[in-house]
């Protein structure tokens, strides 16, 4: 076997980051992924996400698009059309698994829904990925992965203790459940193909994000204490936080025991720091972080950030510096892996894909073509895939199927 998933074929309906993020996946090792559009309705990210070739938004221009579909097919179909829906059940009937992100309701009201294509197809895999899952109150919740953060407690602990909640950086909760949904794919994959059955997997991206806030949720349900926002600290760990370097850089620094406090007051040469009373323990560090805080950021001020990293790293204390997007391209460590894999877009030009992290020993993955412009597959995907002939094609075409 050449790929992991070489046998495994798969359609997208949706868009943005949570469903087709999958599916990307999925195509990185190996999968045949068709990601499905319309023109009047394209992906989000087409349109909607910045940033763009030469600053102009276009349909082809999107780095944020070409970012999550990289591996793939891109074909459109006009699903209100009997046509376009007629083929989109011969997309299924070839397919192993179908992955759909739409609101709850939206493909059923299509034709696609889950009940539907399983009495055509009795061993499909498909998975819902939605804000909220397909059931409760609030199932049909709008939202972006910034609401969903907020939702999932994550904003709360975000900011300075007498300042706001601060809304988290990007998505996150979306991806955290493109984790989940990777790995339920496969496993309802393992499932049918032992058993012959089809498998739905509906995937709430609120519930995904609960996970991580387990030590929170657990000290509430437990002892009945809300935690709240305490900047960069830690309770566990003192110091804690993210201190300044040299020309504008910035590393961040922890010690988790007394030991690793040791340590780090002697890599700093700062032994007077140990028998300063305000930091002889962990309770102390907590009591008088704002004073420690200062004094590690007039050691930190004056020097690399990357020199800090490797300096304390090597004497047994936990410290990063905190990278710029530039630095992610020249990071020796990733390059090693090839996390960043070129190839030569139609209309965007070279862009950097992105490889998952993480490699198979004997089918290991990699970015297979550029993200698909709009369409730019119909006729592979449904002359040679689909064994339509090409008057049949044509016909279709002039009917605005394709459309």
């Amino acid at each position: 076997m050449k790929d992991a998933l070489e046998h495994v074929k798969v359609v997208e309906l949706g868009g943005y980051a949570a469903g087709p993020c999958i599916g990307k996946y999925l195509a990185n090792f190996g999968a045949q992924v068709i990601h499905l559009e319309s023109q009047q309705q394209p992906d989000g990210f087409r349109l909607q996400y910045p940033p763009y070739r030469g600053g102009k938004v276009g349909l082809n221009l999107s780095a944020c698009f070409a970012f999550f579909n990289d591996s793939k097919s891109g074909i459109t179909l006009n699903l209100k059309h009997p046509c376009g829906l007629a083929l989109a059940c011969r997309l299924v009937d070839w397919a192993d698994v179908v992955i759909e992100n739409m609101r709850p309701g939206v493909v059923s009201r299509l034709g696609l829904g889950y009940q539907t294509l399983r009495e055509r197809k009795p061993s499909l895999v498909m998975l819902s990925t939605s804000n909220m899952g397909q059931t409760g109150p609030h199932a049909r919740h709008p939202g972006f992965g910034s609401q969903l953060s907020s939702l999932s407690g994550f904003t709360h602990f975000i900011g300075e203790p007498d300042g706001p909640p601060h809304f988290l950086y990007g998505p996150y909760v979306d991806f955290i459940a493109v984790a989940f949904g990777g790995a339920a794919v496969l496993a309802a994959l393992d499932y049918q193909r032992r058993t012959g059955e089809s498998v739905y997997v509906d995937l709430s991206q609120y519930e995904a994000g609960l996970q991580f806030m387990s030590s929170a949720l657990l000290n509430y349900s437990d002892h009945g204490v809300i935690e709240s926002r305490d900047g960069n600290r830690d309770p566990a760990a003192a110091p804690h936080g993210c201190y300044p370097c040299r020309d504008g850089r910035w590393c961040v620094i922890s010690c988790w025991d007394d030991e690793e406090w040791t340590r780090f007051c002697r890599a700093a040469e700062k032994q007077w720091w140990l028998s300063d009373p305000r930091f002889d323990s962990l309770l102390n560090r907590k009591k008088h972080e704002k004073e420690l805080n200062l004094l590690i950021a007039d050691w930190t001020r004056d020097r690399d950030a990357s020199s800090v990293m490797y300096y304390l790293q090597d004497r047994g204390v936990h410290a990063a510096s905190v990278n710029r997007m530039r630095d992610l391209f020249s990071d020796p460590q990733i390059a090693f892996r090839n996390i960043w894999q070129e190839f030569e877009h139609p209309e965007i030009g070279p862009h950097h894909y992105r490889m998952v992290s993480y490699q198979l020993s004997e089918t290991p993955g990699s970015v297979r073509q550029p993200a698909p412009c709009l369409g730019q597959h119909n006729e592979d995907v449904f002359l040679r895939w689909l064994g339509m002939s090409p008057a049949e094609y044509r016909e279709f075409a002039e009917q605005g199927v394709f459309s």
